[in-house]
């Protein structure tokens, strides 16, 4: 069967505005992983592999990554950032594959979000457990504080992703339809003005899947010419830290919306 080319496939699988979601496109999609799935997308349109099939592949580079993160040194931070950006790929292709063939569905999306869920939180729980040193780099015992806060921050992750979510579920279960962009707005203008601020610095985005695994791999890269774990760990704090405030923050920002009324 005759693969389409990518100038076929654009305008289906990339229909208008699939680019410029607010909340569901990733910005290393807009820039270049949408492109690249396109010429991965040929390969896989007319084959036996089904959307969901890919999306349970996304998930398995996703966890697989945070798993990556015990090889120790800079190897594990490498093959960790790859498999993310394969995890990327994987998002991308699923839903791409799902549209060209007609084949959406309610399990797919159900399946891509818990995908995400899962990749994220083994991402940053890899990460604290390679801060703890399990395989004693320095000579010295577990410190399983790392890890803690590893899991920490991957539940801020969780819990900031939830709250976005369940937003649709209270309303859904109110019998409204699907909150508006302008909604997200808080009615309160200084939190509305603190909303401005901190999309402006995005710094709730490092405790993503793809930003993550980029502040990982920079401070492995920083440890392998100072020796030790300290800018590791430091990053795992600094991530952690981040997790905590953000999902109050998040919270506090649905509440004063009007996505719930």
């Amino acid at each position: 069967m005759r693969k389409p080319s990518p100038a076929e496939l654009r305008p289906v699988v990339h229909p208008e505005g699939v680019k410029d979601r607010r909340s569901g496109e990733h910005w290393a999609g807009r820039l270049y992983m949408r492109e690249l799935s396109l010429r991965v997308d040929p390969y896989l349109v007319n084959s036996r592999i089904t959307p969901n099939q890919l999306t349970y592949l996304m998930v398995v580079a996703g966890v697989l990554a945070g798993a990556a993160l015990l090889v120790p040194g800079l190897t594990g931070a490498i093959l960790g950032a790859l498999l993310i950006q394969l995890y990327l790929l994987l998002d991308c292709v699923d839903g791409e594959v799902a549209r060209w063939r007609k084949q959406t569905s309610i399990t797919g999306v159900y399946l891509d979000r818990v995908g995400h869920y899962l990749s994220e939180a083994a991402l940053l729980v890899g990460f604290g457990i390679r801060g703890a040193d399990v395989f004693h780099q320095q000579g010295a015992s577990t410190d399983w504080l790392w890890a803690f806060l590893g899991t920490l921050a991957a539940l801020g992750a969780i819990l900031i992703k939830a709250e976005t979510d369940l937003v649709d579920v209270a309303r859904t279960r109110s019998g409204l339809p699907a909150v508006q962009d302008e909604a997200a707005v808080p009615r309160s203008s200084g939190l509305a003005l603190a909303r401005k601020a901190a999309a402006a610095l995005k710094f709730h985005r490092l405790v993503g899947g793809v930003e993550a695994s980029l502040v990982i791999l920079a401070v492995a890269v920083v440890d392998a010419v100072a020796g030790g774990l300290f800018f590791t760990r430091l990053g795992i704090a600094v991530l952690a830290a981040i997790a905590v405030v953000q999902t109050l923050l998040h919270l506090v920002s649905i509440l004063a919306s009007s996505r719930l009324k």
